[in-house]
């Protein structure tokens, strides 16, 4: 597959840039600035520049799946994490793109009974997952708790529900490029942290109760 990384410069976007530049997909890694081209064209990916509040389908075109791992850090939750998710969704459909992996947030389905500091981050994710699921898109959706900047471990576990955790941004990666793959993800939303499960078992039936 044609591959679009959304948010390739950020945390878990560049372990997601790495992993697919070493997989049999053709990877493109999406970055707001110029100066960030370089920098990604390190990892030997395609590298195209698009603003998320702005039109992205010169980016988007072309591609047979999103993965997107944009995120504004709370400056524009709004702009970016709601409407500039909403309006790739949207440009996807538009475009012909078949496949959208999403990186959401736990309790993206519940911000009213998230700590207050999360409240409009969680609020506009729950948009853009809701967004999604709706849309025409063969979709997943992975709401990892808190992130770390550990090493990878390979191993993760997953549910539809999970208590609070952390998971490394390195395993978050991993997931979001394995699900592109496996149809036991289609349509499914579900949070992951860190387990014992290798990667692609707990992928197998993602969203247990």
């Amino acid at each position: 597959m044609n591959v679009l990384i959304a948010g390739a410069h950020g945390g878990v976007g560049q372990h997601i840039t790495e992993v697919l530049s070493e997989s049999d997909h053709e990877a493109t890694a999406m970055v707001r600035a110029e100066s960030q081209v370089a920098e990604m064209e390190e990892f030997g990916v395609e590298t195209v520049v698009a603003d998320l509040t702005e039109d992205v389908a010169h980016a988007v075109a072309g591609h047979d799946a999103i993965v997107f791992a944009a995120g504004s850090g709370g400056e524009d939750v709004e702009g970016v994490d709601r409407d500039g998710a909403i309006g790739m969704i949207e440009t996807a459909e538009a475009e012909g793109v078949e496949r959208f992996v999403m990186l959401s947030a736990m309790n993206a389905d519940d911000p009213e009974n998230s700590p207050d500091a999360l409240y409009d981050y969680l609020l506009a994710k729950q948009a853009a997952d809701d967004h999604l699921q709706a849309s025409d898109l063969t979709y997943t959706i992975v709401r990892p708790g808190a992130l770390t900047d550990d090493p990878a471990t390979g191993t993760i576990r997953t549910a539809k529900k999970l208590d609070r955790g952390e998971v490394t941004r390195a395993d978050v990666a991993r997931t979001l490029v394995t699900a592109l793959d496996m149809e036991s993800t289609h349509g499914e939303t579900f949070e992951m942290l860190d387990g014992d499960e290798p990667i692609e078992e707990a992928l197998e039936n993602p969203a247990t109760e």
